[in-house]
């Protein structure tokens, strides 16, 4: 027993194996792990944590939760922290806090070395609340398929997993000691992690302290709970005064009693369940009294220190009221939603006279739903009480009274809002939980005061943690990612994206595995994870004629069903992005741009036409994350599809390059394009992204007998590069023009497309511009560094004056095709066959300038064996 007022019943959040100490205004108190510091306090009978800000009354702890409106402290241990809920700050050993000074808490004074950090995280479903219809609501969604967060502010219980049929369920991520505290525009949510704030000193040093979560989510399922409401009497904040569910809290949670001999009055049956709990735990009973059949509280009497020991109680019909002598005075007016997350997500609040309360009324975005229950049963009525208005408290933590209210009434003050700020109800840490329903009821509002975030009081700390390594971007990662982890992918980032870089084999090195992947894709089949490509879905009557201004060649001569290559400039004459365009009918396109720049395009496309063009009838929306993707290269991949019973056709032109169709796909839905960023015969195989891993897992097994090959970036980039591919970004600079770049073939000679004009300056067509071209080490056992300084001087080290700088290397590999390298080179085009100098870290290396592609270049082996695909214009 840790604590004279400890039960061997209840107690099932705390670990009685076990003793901490904490200590409280300089006197030590056995506890035991899983007890809040409001808890341990009680279990020793200290009654009074504090003292009213502006009265100095003694108070005493209210609540068991959130709605807590006296037991704030000071947190003197670890890194310090003001105004902390003892009803919600997790006892550890050397927890030290002292009680507040007028109710103030005050900023630490010494340096707080304790780690802050953020994460970012997205889901389909937000699940706040884990009490039963939370749980519910989680794992239905999670069932269904979808991605779920599920949060809840309290702790997992010691030893116990309170959600064993939910975490089995891999789309499912449980945080408890997580609050939700805000809520956004456009399904952006805020979420505080107390993650060591529990373990003290015994926390691991590389661990947060606390996690300020980012979260965007597709919808909101409120599972909130309900808080109890008091009622109001004279004497109504002494110490020993507390909510009757919160008692019986103490003793469930905790095995703590509150009092040993209590005076139950509520309007709520639930205010009896509590009295029978408090029974059943050895609480004496000695009155009861019910406001539905007209029994009150009239007064109530303190000790010489300023702690409860009797209540006045009247009884229907009138009369002098009775003293009933008691340490504990067990109140409920009823239970009231909590519904502070549905009011910032613009949902209207209702008064409920069925309820006494205010309840969901409709009004928030579609994505927000109340899934919570109603608390059952009807309270009865309380009127104010007739006593001293003075002495009738109606928010604690503010000291304000039903006597400013009427004041407030007096001077014309009719709207709560008005009333919030002229007696500052409601405005204190606890947000008026306790205060706003009975505020309301006095000034006859049907109506709440709005809502804001925080829930909770935030740490300056918090938004300013770190932001670095994992924390410091949102982590997208694509359907396929799980397979590509339990096969050993080593990964890189690309933008926000985790892409596999290569997979090893038995701990071979990065060139060899490169290499390997890149002989299955010349000479057999591969399949690459190219969900990360950015797509984008154009729509509307005007849809050509807007591609045609944005792109450099002509779209709107695509016929439905055929793809095209695109480069896209700025209005400078250089080139932003590139991708394929897909017409897909009439007035419907498919785009697509690099991973890295997706975000870049759909603004550009955005910004052109609400700014310049607003008449054209077009929609733009960002499809990356709808559309799983799996590029299918190498000359078996036909075969491969084949396997997966393709349902393509074989008809007059069958499935030429540049084409696009919609088939079947391993009973899978799939828009498929036969293009291919490797030279060889491929097919870019789109589905639904939630089937991903589904596609990808039945490619692997289709592939095997033909030596599928999963293969990486890096693979990738070997295989564009020697076909002479570009990089946006890396083998252009902002400084290269569609014709630097060896694509003049892209560019149309009419229309007003962007950068059109700027392309016919004399400086973007003088010929010594730098140029793209390719490089050959003559020593073929050095692969150059990207990068590298190009000069036209054998030992520019050793040159009595400047040496030119001719240009750069952009990219460098070892591929099929051996050493080889693109640059940008000036006059380059002019310049084949002459022998340059890579100059990087002191070495020079001798380079032969060549064509930009190095593997080829007839383009023969698009097609593969299959003559029947040949291509047709496109």
């Amino acid at each position: 027993m840790s604590g004279p007022f400890r039960t061997a019943v209840g107690g099932d959040r705390i670990d009685r194996t076990r003793s901490i100490i904490v200590t409280f205004d300089g006197t030590d108190y056995p506890a035991h792990p899983g007890d809040t510091l409001a808890s341990a306090l009680l279990a020793h009978g200290v009654r009074t944590v504090g003292r009213g800000p502006y009265t100095g009354r003694p108070r005493g702890v209210y609540s068991a939760g959130f709605e807590e409106p006296n037991a704030f402290v000071q947190v003197e241990s670890g890194p310090g922290e003001p105004m902390v809920n003892a009803a919600r700050l997790e006892a550890y050993d050397g927890l030290r806090a002292s009680s507040l000074t007028h109710g103030k808490g005050r900023l630490v004074d010494r340096p707080d070395t304790s780690r802050y950090d953020k994460v970012h995280a997205h889901c389909d479903v937000l699940v706040v609340g884990a009490g039963e219809t939370g749980r519910a609501a989680a794992r239905s969604a999670a069932e269904a398929g979808e991605r779920v967060i599920l949060a809840d502010s309290w702790p997992v219980p010691l030893d116990t997993d309170p959600f064993p049929e939910l975490t089995v369920l891999s789309e499912l991520l449980v945080l408890p000691r997580t609050t939700v505290t805000g809520y956004y525009d456009h399904g952006y949510l805020i979420a505080v992690e107390r993650r060591t704030d529990h373990l003290g000193d015994a926390a691991p040093a590389h661990m947060a302290r606390r996690r300020l979560w980012h979260i965007r989510v597709g919808r909101v399922l409120l599972a909130t709970g309900s808080l109890e409401r008091p009622i109001l009497f004279p004497g109504n904040d002494l110490p020993g005064i507390m909510l009757a569910g919160a008692a019986a809290a103490y003793v469930s949670r905790y095995g703590v009693l509150p009092g040993r001999k209590a005076v139950v009055f509520g309007a709520h049956d639930g205010a009896f369940l509590a009295a029978s709990e408090l029974w059943d735990a050895g609480v004496e009973i000695v009155h009861v009294a019910d406001a539905r059949e007209g029994h009150a509280v009239a007064d109530t009497e303190a000790d010489e220190h300023g702690v409860l020991r009797a209540a006045y109680v009247t009884a229907p019909g009138g009369g002098p009221p009775e003293r009933v002598e008691c340490d504990l005075l067990a109140v409920s007016g009823g239970w009231s939603p909590d519904l502070n997350l549905y009011a910032q997500a613009g949902g209207r609040t209702l008064w409920s006279d069925e309820h006494s309360a205010f309840v969901p009324g409709g009004g928030p975005r579609g994505d927000v739903q109340y899934v919570g229950t109603l608390p059952e049963g009807r309270p009865g009525p309380v009127t104010e009480p007739d006593g001293d208005a003075g002495r009738v408290f109606v928010d604690l933590q503010r000291d304000a009274t039903l006597a400013d209210l009427r004041r407030a009434q007096g001077a014309g003050l009719s709207s709560g809002e008005h009333v919030k700020r002229y007696t500052t109800i409601g405005t204190a840490a606890d947000q008026g939980r306790t205060s706003a329903t009975i505020t309301a009821r006095i000034l006859r509002q049907s109506t709440a005061t709005t809502q804001r975030p925080p829930i909770e009081p935030v740490p300056f700390a918090l938004p300013a943690g770190r932001e670095r390594g994992d924390l410091l971007a949102p982590v997208r990662r694509t359907p396929m990612h799980a397979w590509h982890e339990a096969h050993g992918a080593v990964f890189e980032d690309v933008g926000e994206w985790k892409r596999p870089w290569y997979y090893p084999r038995d701990g071979e090195p990065m060139e060899d595995a490169v290499l390997r992947e890149c002989r299955a894709a010349r000479e057999r089949a591969a399949v690459l994870d190219a969900s990360t490509l950015g797509k984008i879905d154009v729509r509307g009557p005007d849809a050509a004629a807007f591609l045609d201004r944005m792109y450099t060649g002509t779209m709107s001569t695509l016929a439905a069903g055929r793809c095209r290559y695109g480069v896209m400039c700025g209005a400078d004459g250089m080139i932003f992005d590139d991708g394929v365009a897909a017409r897909l009918g009439p007035d419907h396109f498919h785009l697509t741009t690099t991973t890295g720049n997706a975000g870049r395009v759909l603004d550009r496309l955005e910004e052109w036409l609400q700014t310049e063009w607003p008449d054209l009838r077009v929609r733009c929306t960002s499809v990356t994350d709808q559309w799983a993707v799996a590029a299918l290269v190498g000359p078996r991949s036909r075969d491969v599809l084949a396997a997966l019973d393709l349902s393509l056709g074989r008809g007059d032109g069958g499935f030429p390059f540049m084409a696009f169709r919609r088939a079947r796909v391993a009973g899978l839905d799939a828009r498929i394009f036969r293009i291919s960023y490797s030279g060889e015969l491929a097919y870019e195989i789109n589905v639904p992204a939630w089937h991903g891993l589904r596609l990808w897992e039945a490619l692997i097994t289709a592939g095997e007998p033909y030596g599928i090959t999963p293969y990486g970036t890096e693979t990738m980039h070997v295989l564009r590069a020697e076909k002479g591919y570009i990089v946006v970004g890396q083998d252009t600079d902002g400084t290269v023009t569609p014709y630097d770049a060896g694509l003049g073939w892209a560019v149309a000679r009419h229309g007003d497309w962007i950068g059109r004009r700027s392309l016919r300056r004399p400086d973007t067509t003088r010929s010594d511009r730098r140029q793209l071209v390719g490089l050959r080490p003559l020593d073929q056992t050095i692969v150059v560094a990207e990068g590298a300084q190009l000069v036209a001087t054998a030992e520019p080290g050793v040159a009595t004056g400047p040496v030119p700088m001719l240009g750069h290397v952009t990219s460098s590999y070892r591929g099929t095709t051996g050493s080889f390298a693109l640059a940008l080179v000036t006059g380059g085009l002019e310049r084949q066959g002459q022998t340059l100098y890579a100059v990087d870290g002191g070495r020079s290396v001798p380079v032969e300038v060549t064509h930009p592609v190095h593997y080829d270049r007839e383009g023969s082996r698009r097609d593969g064996d299959d003559q029947r695909d040949r291509p047709t214009t496109a």
